[in-house]
C-alpha cells in the first residue's frame, strides 16, 4: 500500500507543514482579529439582549403592579358607586314613603273633613225632619183641639198670656 496521502513522503510533508505555517500566520494576522471581533460583538449582543430582557422583565412586573393598583382602585370606585347608588335608593325610597304617609294623612284628613260635613249635614236634615214632623203633629193635634170652639179660645188665651209684647 503504496498511497502516498496515507504515509506521505518527507518533501510532501514539509511542503504541507509550509502550507500549514503559511495558512496559520495568515489567519492569526487577518482571520483571527475578525473572528474575535466577530465573537466578541456576537457576546456583546447577546449581554445587551439579556440585559433588554431583564429590563422588560422588570418593567413588566411595573406594569404588573401598576395593572393591579389601577384593578384595586376600579374596585374601590365600583364598591363607591355602589354605596352611593344604595344609599340613594334608600333615600328615593324613604322620600317616597314619607310622600306617601303625607298624602294618605291628607286623604285621611279630607275624608274625615266630609264625614264630618255629612254628618252635620244628616243631623240638620234630621232635624228638619223632625221639626217637619212635630209641625205636622202639632198641626194635627191643633186641629183636633181647635175643632171645638172653647177649647181653641182657652188655648189661643193662655198662649197670648205666656208671650210678652214690648
Amino acid at each position: 500500500m503504496n498511497n502516498p496521502l496515507i504515509s506521505p513522503g518527507l518533501g510532501t510533508f514539509v511542503w504541507m507543514l509550509v502550507a500549514f505555517g503559511i495558512l496559520v500566520l495568515i489567519l492569526c494576522k487577518w482571520g483571527w482579529p475578525v473572528i474575535l471581533k466577530s465573537l466578541k460583538e456576537r457576546e456583546e449582543a447577546i449581554s445587551e439582549s439579556l440585559n433588554a430582557a431583564e429590563k422588560a422583565k422588570e418593567e413588566i412586573k411595573q406594569l404588573q403592579a401598576h395593572n393591579e393598583d389601577l384593578l384595586l382602585e376600579a374596585k374601590k370606585e365600583r364598591d363607591e358607586i355602589l354605596r352611593t347608588a344604595r344609599l340613594t335608593s334608600e333615600s328615593i325610597i324613604e322620600e317616597s314613603k314619607q310622600k306617601a304617609q303625607a298624602e294618605a294623612d291628607r286623604i285621611i284628613a279630607n275624608a274625615q273633613e266630609a264625614i264630618q260635613y255629612e254628618k252635620l249635614n244628616a243631623v240638620h236634615e234630621l232635624k228638619n225632619e223632625v221639626a217637619n214632623l212635630s209641625i205636622e203633629i202639632a198641626e194635627k193635634l191643633m186641629r183636633q183641639e181647635l175643632s171645638d170652639r172653647v177649647k181653641a179660645n182657652e188655648l189661643i188665651e193662655r198662649e197670648l198670656e205666656k208671650t210678652h209684647f214690648n
